[in-house]
């Protein structure tokens, strides 16, 4: 079943990646006490991620941070090892936080997996963004086509994050 719109985040681990390597965590520890932006995407490197969905998210940074976001992730079924290899190949390790969901768990609990054999990348991640507010989902954005970065994108989070911040002072 796909995660909603106020669905905990599933009880799963996953490595999160910085310069001096790569530490397990779980992912309700992780999103614990906090606002965090997560984007979700189908491999580390592959074109539509590393030209479009990623950049948008590195370029608009201070304003999703400005909206209420303590952090923006990025988590793909790659291992540790490659994500920490593309967060500094982007030059983005100090402004995204690079996560390796390297056997796919999280993204099986949350009901994103997709079967890319077709394409000669096996079980991947569908494009998707998220806002999770201390553990639960607030917003979610899926992809239909995993070659854009459109639904999924920084300029949806920020409306969306807007818009939150909107209903919260109202």
């Amino acid at each position: 079943m796909k995660v909603s719109v106020g669905d905990r985040i599933p009880d799963t681990n996953f490595k999160k990646v910085s310069a001096e390597g790569a530490n397990d965590i779980a992912a309700p520890d992780f999103f614990a006490g906090r606002k965090v932006v997560l984007f979700g995407v189908p491999g580390a490197f592959t074109p539509t991620c590393s030209n479009s969905h990623l950049p948008g998210f590195v370029e608009n940074g201070d304003a999703i941070r400005a909206r209420g976001a303590d952090d923006i992730a990025v988590i793909s079924v790659n291992d540790a090892f490659v994500m920490k290899a593309w967060a500094g190949f982007t030059g983005a390790e100090d402004k995204i936080t690079f996560i390796a969901d390297g056997n796919g768990d999280f993204t099986r609990a949350l009901g994103l997996d997709t079967d890319l054999s077709v394409a000669g990348l096996g079980s991947r991640s569908k494009r998707y963004s998220m806002i999770v507010d201390d553990g639960v989902v607030s917003a979610i954005n899926i992809e239909e086509n995993p070659g854009q970065a459109e639904t999924s994108g920084a300029a949806r989070i920020l409306d969306q994050l807007q818009a939150q911040n909107h209903l919260a002072s109202a």
